[in-house]
């Protein structure tokens, strides 16, 4: 700060008015004894802020010098704050509106995860996965994008909005005990699976991680476990995604050739051709029929699937899950079937591979039942009292069935039939659960019933209703309408198909697929999944329900043993 100065007052400005009458001498003698007087007197100057040479502090312009960086800082964060704001809103004005099914599978009591155990040919490669994923997963417009909602408004709908992807938040390692992977690895992966179950996910950042596992099994040299929400797509959206990130391991210069879609004769069961004229009176009268058959299936199927929303429950079994399934620890457990035996019985009993699947998980879960309730009675365990167990089949929705190119699903043209998401509707599926002398009686039953459930519109029904359920009473009611129906069946049911051949996961061999899922409530999930020669037999239990889960399997195993052998006695 300058020194302060000190302007010398005018002599004049101080004298007496009087003495303007004295003389010009008088005048000049005060003036002259003023300003020697004044030249004499004592100026009070601060000093403080000298030093030794008068300049200023330099501690005082070091901090004024801070006090300015620090506001041009302060300025340079608030205007990168607002053009981040800015950002955000384009990207929300931008952004894609969450689907009903999407938003169903983010309610509390319906908060559903894909998981699957992925067995690789070789130890993991992290640089090349990274780049891997760099270069496809991460480039998906569901997993860079993350779920937000507009808190001001109670009715806004959630949607997606991009974000950037940090990888490492996305790839895991856990430390796991090196004695235990030592000694049981298997076990050590079924464990860690099933603590996975307990933990959430982070929704600021998009949902779903990669598990690396990097220790040999009996199946594999390495495994990957990968945990996805539900809300980002459905399996068929999730495996087409699988293979577009893997290459044909006999050319790895090739995408893997996609399994041919199930073949139609008549095409789907609600577009049958009309027979022309000349076909006589006969063949038109049948087609009429059909759909009158149609109406009268699906009318019932309706009714029995809102009665199971609302109060048609399933018998108390040992199957059967109990109030909370839905937010406790799962355990995932799978064995390997032979996709020829299976295909041995399908063309002996001239009928499906899903009629088989179907007919070898009722006999298991007969064998199960019978044993954990110890009834002995062979009557009645061959005849018993109609015990209902019933499960919830999804079924994919899109008009023409089976995996798809993912650049065909990410179409977003309305006329897109593959298109990506949650296309999957329900179907209530029953179980005869008896203790039968032919094995082949429950192949037949099987057909029976999954023939009987194709001529019917539920699936399309169920999916339809609930996204109008959603939009006239909210995502509450249809959440509370579908946790209901599962609450009162007994199991889920799915099979998917997969790849043909063996495929590489950049440059990873993969051994085996074991897909589940889990946040619904049930305590018992069912899914098959082929891959090559083989089919993958996935249980997801309630890990205090089922100790003896394993149990479970070999009666799976066992089932299909028997069926595969009255086949060939047969054929």
């Amino acid at each position: 700060m300058p020194p302060p100065v000190h302007t010398p007052m005018d002599p004049r400005s101080t004298a007496d008015p009087a003495s303007s009458s004295t003389s010009t001498h008088s005048t000049t003698t005060t003036s002259t004894l003023s300003s020697s007087s004044l030249r004499k007197r004592v100026l009070s100057i601060d000093t403080s802020s000298r030093d030794s040479r008068g300049a200023p502090s330099r501690e005082r312009e070091r901090e004024s010098k801070a006090q300015e960086e620090e506001r041009a800082m302060a300025l340079e964060r608030q205007a990168a704050a607002t053009e981040e704001e800015a950002e955000r809103e384009r990207d929300v004005e931008a952004a894609v509106p969450m689907s009903p099914a999407g938003r169903l599978f983010r309610e509390t009591n319906f908060n559903c995860y894909i998981v699957a155990v992925i067995g690789l040919g070789a130890r993991v490669d992290v640089a090349a996965a990274r780049a891997g994923l760099e270069a496809t997963l991460v480039r998906h417009s569901r997993f860079c994008s993350v779920q937000v909602s507009d808190e001001a408004s109670k009715r806004a709908k959630p949607r997606w909005v991009r974000t950037t992807v940090n990888l490492d938040d996305h790839l895991i390692f856990p430390e796991l005990d090196p004695t235990a992977m030592s000694a049981n690895p298997d076990q050590v992966i079924e464990d860690y699976m099933s603590t996975l179950s307990t933990q959430p996910m982070d929704h600021s950042r998009p949902l779903w991680e990669f598990h690396v596992l990097d220790f040999p099994t009996s199946e594999a040299a390495a495994t990957v476990a990968v945990r996805m929400h539900h809300s980002l797509g459905d399996g068929v959206s999730l495996l087409s995604l699988l293979i577009a990130c893997t290459r044909s391991a006999a050319d790895p210069a090739r995408l893997p050739a996609l399994p041919p879609a199930p073949a139609r004769r008549d095409g789907p069961v609600y577009a049958r051709r009309r027979p022309p004229l000349s076909e006589g009176i006969l063949a038109l009268a049948t087609w009429v029929l059909s759909y009158l058959v149609l109406a009268l299936h699906t009318l019932v199927d309706v009714a029995c699937f809102v009665a199971t929303s609302l109060f048609l429950r399933d018998a108390r079994t040992p199957l059967m899950g109990t109030e909370g399934v839905e937010f406790r620890r799962k355990r995932f457990v799978h064995c390997t079937l032979s996709l020829d035996d299976v295909k041995l019985v399908k063309n002996a009993m001239k009928c499906t591979v899903n009629d088989v699947l179907v007919g070898v998980t009722s006999a298991a879960l007969s064998r199960y039942y019978f044993r954990k309730t110890s009834d002995t009675d062979s009557e009645k365990r061959a005849r018993p009292k109609h015990i209902r167990v019933r499960s919830a089949l999804l079924v994919n929705i899109r008009k023409t069935p089976g995996l798809h190119a993912l650049a065909e699903m990410m179409n977003s043209s309305k006329n897109n039939i593959v298109r990506w998401g949650n296309l999957i509707g329900y179907i209530v599926l029953p179980f005869r659960i008896a203790m039968l002398d032919d094995p082949l009686e429950y192949i037949r039953q099987g057909k029976r019933t999954v023939d009987r459930k194709k001529n019917s519109l539920e699936a399309i029904f169920t999916y339809w209703s609930g996204n109008l359920i959603v939009k006239l009473f909210g995502i509450k009611t249809a959440a509370a309408l579908c946790h209901g129906m599962l609450a009162n069946t007994t199991l889920s049911f799915s099979s998917m198909v997969g790849p043909a051949e063996k495929v590489e996961f950049y440059g990873h061999p993969i051994e085996y697929i074991a897909p589940s899922v889990y946040g619904h409530p049930h305590a018992l999930t069912v899914h098959y999944q082929s891959y090559m020669n083989i089919i993958k037999l996935v249980l997801a239990v309630d890990d205090a329900q089922f100790p003896d889960a394993h149990q479970l399997l070999n009666d799976f195993a066992e089932s299909l043993r028997l069926i595969r052998q009255a086949a060939s006695a047969k054929s």
